[in-house]
């Protein structure tokens, strides 16, 4: 299907745009009428996608206070990358704006696709037009804080999403609760099947602990050899490193000071730190030996 996203007019296009929220959000998913408009909507920045006949088939909104929202795409054309284009086009204009970082309201079912883009979740979960929604930022610039094992996993699925030809690993044993979770794994998974060279490669402190207890990341790297590659580290020095931290090759990074808790900071624009990783992680791969012993893990 052919596209195309643009700015919209709320004044002259307003009835066009609230067609489409109307169907997603009203008849859809039951939000009552009377919340779907309000007072932001002739204030915000509006784009609306619109397909080769020029039919509106979904919107979104950037409202003064720095939000996205009302983001709606037409049920029989999702999965088509509109959603995506929406969005991107929305933080184009933060960006233009100068605006350090932007944030959303998330319903639980799009977290990943939110993650996919840099959005970092916080917060607790809470009602929002009788549906559960969490609170996600996405810093234009540098970093926002990773606060759980969702936030953490959201940050390495926008890495992965984000990187590439490249990702950087560094875990003590794959960490449970998070490198074995099913939107992580399905996240590096699409970047190593993407077409083109890819490679994901993952420096541990403890090669012997996954192997016993089967991590799924192993099992990825037994299907895709070519892509992962696993070292432990060996010298003194490095087994003793008290952090963990992922890198990609398009400036993204996250950093946790603390390698058995999840607590950090993350960022898909941010890359001095992503640079100083990559340099630090080079150099302990070269040191570091294969996982010779994974090669030979049955699947």
């Amino acid at each position: 299907m052919s596209f195309r996203v643009a700015p919209a007019d709320y004044a002259r296009e307003h009835a066009e745009l609230h067609a489409i929220r109307e169907v997603v959000f009203i008849r859809e998913q039951g939000v009552p009428a009377g919340l779907e408009r309000d007072a932001l909507d002739p204030l915000s920045y509006h784009v609306a996608a619109r397909d080769a006949e020029g039919r509106v088939v979904g919107t979104a909104r950037l409202t003064p206070e720095r939000r996205i929202g009302r983001m709606a795409v037409l049920p029989g054309l999702r999965g088509r990358g509109i959603g995506e284009s929406l969005l991107e086009a929305l933080l184009e204009e933060a960006r233009r704006r100068g605006w350090p970082q932007v944030e959303l309201h998330a319903q639980l079912h799009a977290l990943p696709f939110y993650a996919r883009a840099g959005f970092i979740p916080t917060g607790p979960v809470f009602l929002e037009a009788g549906i559960e929604h969490r609170r996600m930022r996405l810093a234009l610039s540098g970093t926002c804080p990773v606060e759980d094992a969702g936030a953490a996993a959201a940050a390495l699925v926008g890495l992965a999403a984000r990187a590439r030809r490249e990702l950087g690993l560094y875990t003590r044993a794959l960490d449970s609760g998070l490198l074995d979770r099913a939107d992580v794994l399905d996240a590096l998974r699409r970047f190593a099947v993407r077409p083109g060279p890819r490679r994901v490669r993952v420096l541990l402190q403890d090669a012997f602990g996954p192997q016993q207890a089967g991590a799924p990341l192993l099992l990825l790297g037994q299907r895709l050899p070519s892509v992962l590659a696993f070292r432990q580290v060996d010298d003194p020095a490095d087994t003793e490193y008290p952090s963990a931290y992922a890198f990609n090759d398009a400036g993204g990074a996250y950093f946790r000071p603390l390698g058995h808790a999840f607590e950090g900071d993350a960022g898909t624009h941010d890359p001095a730190t992503a640079r100083r990783l990559r340099r630090e992680f080079d150099e302990v791969w070269e040191r570091s030996r294969p996982c010779s012993e994974y090669r030979v893990l049955g699947v």
